[in-house]
């Protein structure tokens, strides 16, 4: 008690009034939980014209399923380490590493795969054409792996005929061993994408997350 009255004391000293303390302190604003966004993704209203792999030696049993305002799919996650080579991601990390990406950083450079969360959609094909479905370079995305939402952009493309990939930020800030060659994890991702969205600057995550949640919250209603 003593030490509530003594903080009075001083910000009446101060001339702050309890008010002004209040509307100074930040806002928190969290997004949908993984279970509402799951909630959304119970059924599958198959969009891409087959289903894709998940790895080259697998079978296609992934499909696009449209939802509105987003499309989602449920897939594994192989970890892509492409972009601007770094300590973690570089040609002797990773034996496919590639110095570019399909979507750039603001500065017009390569992402950096183990600083930014982004995530990989397949190659247009006759499989399915992404930008036919509303999404494009860094459209915004929801990421949930054991119970865990992480907000990401769309950064890079790959295979047509594989689903499943992100960065080595997205893998390893939901707990996915992020190692390239022998890291990421087998099944029980689920991926949303926010039809006709944008992350401005690209690299931004703060901005990421922020966009992410206000879509998200939108989508689940």
């Amino acid at each position: 008690m003593r030490k509530l009255l003594l903080f009075s004391a001083m910000v009446v000293a101060a001339g702050l009034a309890p008010a002004a303390m209040a509307s100074a302190a930040p806002s928190v604003q969290a997004g949908p939980t993984a279970q509402q966004l799951l909630a959304k993704t119970t059924g599958c209203n198959q969009i891409s014209n087959g289903k894709y792999k998940t790895d080259e030696e697998t079978g296609r049993t992934i499909a696009v399923c449209d939802a509105g305002s987003a499309v989602f799919w449920k897939a594994d996650m192989d970890v892509d380490c492409d972009g601007q080579p770094t300590p973690r991601c570089n040609k002797n990390t990773d034996p496919w590493f590639q110095d570019g990406t399909a979507y750039p950083r603001s500065d017009g450079k390569a992402l950096i795969a183990d600083q930014t969360p982004y995530i990989v959609v397949p190659s247009i094909s006759s499989t399915w054409n992404f930008e036919k479905a509303g999404l494009k370079g860094a459209g915004s995305c929801a990421v949930i792996y054991n119970n865990k939402v992480l907000y990401t952009v769309i950064g890079d493309t790959g295979p047509k005929d594989i689903i499943g990939e992100a960065s080595y930020a997205t893998a390893k800030s939901l707990g996915i061993n992020p190692d390239p060659k022998n890291g990421g994890v087998d099944s029980g991702v689920t991926y949303i994408c926010f039809k006709n969205s944008k992350v401005s600057p690209t690299e931004d995550h703060g901005k990421a997350t922020s966009v992410g949640e206000g879509l998200a919250a939108k989508w689940v209603g």
